[in-house]
């Protein structure tokens, strides 16, 4: 009996050695974000900054599909912009630098405006499918955006905000 249970303890810490082996190395290769699992980006896409990533075709993923901006900014609606961001976004965010998630100063010259508003609007899924979402992750830390609940017209009304934004010198 004694030799029995012998075998079966020796035949369990076998198996449990071979079946721990693979999880632990599949921990490392993933990165966890809530509900979200993604792979971890190869030692190259690390390397890069999200503000190297400037992309103005990628529109981001949400229900933003086109936003027209006059050349002109609506200074009414940048005040408002302004009122909504220090409301909801300044607990993260900064202007002119890295807070819990990135500066965004100079934000219209690196993102699309549709960009911009999906990533206010849908923060969950841009984090989850957007290439440049996913760097910006990594890069605060996995600290996950907020959705905030806020309106079109609200993000609106932030982006236009950000179009008033310039770099302290």
């Amino acid at each position: 009996m004694k030799s029995h249970i012998k075998i079966f303890t020796l035949l369990a810490g076998v198996f449990l050695m071979i079946s721990c082996g693979d999880s632990e190395k599949k921990e490392k290769e993933e990165v966890k974000t809530g509900d979200y699992s993604q792979e971890a980006p190869k030692k190259e896409a690390a390397a890069t900054s999200s503000k190297d990533m400037v992309d103005m075709s990628n529109k981001g993923i949400g229900p933003i599909k086109s936003v027209t901006l006059n050349a002109e900014i609506d200074q009414a609606l940048a005040v408002k912009g302004e009122t909504v961001f220090k409301n909801m976004c300044t607990a993260c965010h900064k202007t002119n630098k890295k807070f819990i998630g990135p500066a965004l100063v100079g934000i219209t010259e690196r993102r699309s405006p549709e960009w911009i508003m999906n990533m206010i609007l849908n923060p969950e899924e841009m984090i989850a499918k957007d290439p440049i979402a996913k760097q910006l992750l990594l890069e605060s830390n996995m600290a996950v955006m907020a959705n905030q609940n806020l309106t079109e017209e609200e993000a609106r009304s932030i982006l236009e905000y950000f179009r008033t934004l310039k770099e302290e010198i």
